[in-house]
């Protein structure tokens, strides 16, 4: 997927708090969608954060940040209070939106192999086309990397 612009997949899902977020609803602002491979784990949590930091610079260049991972609602719910988190974190328990941005992959860990979520963060323009990907993402610096981008949008 990685011939830029392309239509951004219809993304409806729950949310932290148990109400839906559709991508669609987000228009005409410009969306991070960040996908990470799991709550409250130390990579997660420090990208998490750095999101959360820098929001308000996110919204300033009138972009909403939203992060996505398998995790339950109500895993979401713990680890925004816990590290509290300004964004939304949706759910995709059964990996359909992992599997339509092409981020769910094979890994593998001191020699297993077991399919993940591959950490990877796309920028949707206002019209609902991802115009920039990152995927393999390195947590250090890559926030700001993003918004840089956002910025120069």
């Amino acid at each position: 997927m990685s011939n830029l612009p392309y239509p951004a997949p219809q993304v409806n899902l729950p949310r932290d708090g148990g109400a839906t977020l559709s991508l669609a609803d987000m228009r005409p602002s410009n969306v991070v969608l960040f996908f990470y491979p799991k709550d409250n784990t130390p990579g997660c949590t420090k990208e998490a954060i750095g999101f959360s930091e820098l929001l308000s610079e996110f919204e300033t260049a009138n972009t909403k940040v939203i992060g996505i991972s398998k995790d339950s609602v109500a895993a979401h719910d713990k680890f925004i209070t816990k590290q509290n988190l300004a964004m939304p974190l949706l759910s995709d328990e059964n990996s359909d939106i992992c599997e339509q941005f092409q981020v769910w992959k094979e890994k593998s860990m001191y020699g297993k192999t077991f399919m993940g979520i591959e950490r990877s963060t796309f920028l949707i323009d206002g019209t609902g086309q991802v115009v920039r990907e990152w995927r393999k993402v390195k947590v250090p610096g890559h926030v700001e990397e993003v918004l840089e981008a956002v910025k120069a949008l």
